[in-house]
């Protein structure tokens, strides 16, 4: 059985994470407190209606991200005093608030899984009062993270046995940074250039010199001296910052033919590339690797499959999402008690928006290993599904995540994130050759709705 452990104390270094919200979840509250509805049991469901972007699958990531900020969901004096002088809830609800600690469940998608149009990515089990003000945080978490992990998933693909290395910091947000660095670490990028990412989710670190070690220097050969002298041999030498071609041979004449690699960061790179390897082979490093680092995308890294590219740095695009910056998920009411205590099943109808009531049990069937469908069993309220019995065929998707108010260990930390990109390598082997495809079309499985018998 997977250790629990109750979400220690929060450090006052870290800031609270409860007025991450909007402020009509707050309001909402007030009224439910008011009108005696707050204390009604809830299920709520975060789920995609389609994929954006025309992509063929989605990939979940931020869980483990979502139990720690649910774990720092506290309303301190600062936030209370906020609340309080903006007059943006009355006094019975500052009252609940400062006393508030999530103790419902949270069942969900592992880290790191496939996810399709409907499903049911993360269920929240609570009373309403408990559960509504939760939506911003997750949607902005596990939206932000997805779309990353969506878009590195692609890459990675496209980029074969080859590794790949996040390096976009500095084209995000300096939270989001390390947030897009993780996620892309959980689908297959082997390294990052943020520190942070490696200090909080222990995501391997890289990086050697920019043009600007170069420019330092009275001479590109000095530059590598230097670079050489410090980090050895093995270092990756830029050699772009002039003439290419005058860069490789210097860079080979200063560290011999033993050097281990060389940076290519501008030019058409297919041409370069394999310019720069019959180059380094005809001075005898033949073993030197070469990186490409040139706005890459998904589809340059698929264009540049042939070329004699060892590794790829990637930065704008994954942590931009490849022009897919939200994986457009939504936090839905889905099912709920009523005054008796019997659930009812309650869902949108709205024209294009529509969603589909119940508690929701995932699945995906399986033939030969291949996934051919998400399978979602629909039923009113907590009832639970038998799996074995039902779909001997197929993998059940859920997992308890939070259980009374309680996260599992296993999803936290540095281990959490190994465990998701572990976890991710397997599903990913599940997948059909046509989710493969970087071009735009249906979804790579159906999904399909069935009520519970």
């Amino acid at each position: 059985m997977a250790q629990r452990t109750t979400p220690p104390a929060r450090d006052r270094h870290e800031p609270s994470t409860a007025l991450l919200t909007d402020r009509y979840e707050l309001t909402m509250l007030e009224a439910s407190l008011r009108d005696g509805t707050g204390s009604r049991r809830c299920v709520f469901e975060l789920f995609g209606r389609r994929l954006p972007g025309g992509r063929r699958f989605g990939v979940v990531a931020g869980t483990g991200r979502l139990l720690e900020a649910i774990a720092d969901f506290r309303f301190d004096d600062d936030e209370l005093r906020f609340l309080r002088d903006g007059k943006v809830v009355d006094a019975a609800t500052l009252d609940f608030l400062a006393d508030y600690r999530f103790t419902g469940s949270v069942t969900g998608y592992r880290e790191g899984e496939l996810y399709f149009p409907g499903s049911p990515v993360l269920t929240v089990e609570a009373s309403f009062a408990e559960g509504v003000i939760l939506e911003t945080l997750a949607l902005s978490i596990l939206n932000h993270d997805s779309a990353v992990a969506t878009a590195a998933a692609r890459m990675s693909i496209a980029a074969g046995d080859r590794p790949l290395s996040e390096m976009g910091s500095r084209r995000a947000h300096e939270r989001s940074a390390v947030a897009a660095a993780r996620a892309a670490h959980i689908v297959g990028f082997t390294a990052t250039s943020n520190l942070e990412a490696g200090r909080a989710w222990g995501v391997p670190t890289m990086g050697t010199a920019a043009h600007a070690w170069t420019l330092l220097h009275d001479s590109e050969e000095d530059a590598f001296r230097a670079q050489v002298a410090t980090l050895g041999t093995g270092t990756t030498l830029l050699v772009d910052t002039y003439d290419i071609a005058h860069g490789v041979e210097t860079a080979v004449r200063v560290a011999g033919t033993g050097l281990g690699g060389v940076r290519i960061d501008s030019g058409d790179l297919p041409t370069v590339a394999a310019s720069v390897r019959e180059q380094l082979d005809a001075l005898g490093a033949r073993e030197t690797r070469i990186t490409v680092t040139s706005d890459l995308d998904e589809y340059a890294i698929a264009a540049l499959a042939a070329s004699p590219v060892d590794a790829y740095g990637v930065g704008t695009s994954v942590v931009t999402g490849s022009g897919t910056p939200t994986a457009g998920m939504v936090y839905k009411l889905v099912a709920r008690q009523d005054d008796a205590g019997s659930w009812v099943s309650v869902a949108k109808a709205s024209a294009d928006k529509a969603s589909t009531g119940g508690r929701k049990a995932a699945f995906r069937t399986l033939e030969r290993g291949t996934a051919t469908s998400e399978l979602i069993v629909v039923s009113d309220g907590f009832e639970e599904v038998d799996t074995a019995a039902s779909h001997p065929d197929a993998r059940a998707l859920q997992a308890p995540l939070i259980v009374a108010g309680e996260a599992d260990a296993a999803f936290l930390g540095a281990a959490g994130v190994a465990a998701a990109r572990s976890h991710h390598a397997q599903v990913r082997e599940e997948l059909p050759i046509r989710a493969l495809a970087l071009s735009k079309g249906d979804p790579a499985l159906p999904t399909v709705f069935v009520d519970r018998d």
